[in-house]
């Protein structure tokens, strides 16, 4: 399986959304989050797509929460 049918698999169950820019398009969420922005703290997860392996290691050597969630997960960081 490739990305793009992995990708259109996760939609069609609701399991994920389409890749979007956060920096541009903001993250995605439901009204009752962006209320909640005002009152509390929501957690909103978000999946990096990475355009390389190269770019996997740069992310992970700059972002330390990538690496201890990976952990958390049971993931390695080795590619």
């Amino acid at each position: 399986m490739d990305f793009d049918e992995w990708l259109a698999t996760g939609y069609k169950n609701g399991w994920v959304g389409v890749p979007v820019c956060s920096t541009h398009d903001g993250v995605p969420t439901t009204a009752s989050e962006d209320e909640e922005f005002e009152t509390g703290d929501p957690c909103i997860h978000v999946l990096r797509v990475y355009e390389s392996t190269d770019v996997k290691r740069d992310v992970e050597e700059n972002h330390s929460p990538s690496v201890w969630r990976a952990s958390g997960f049971g993931l390695s960081i080795e590619e």
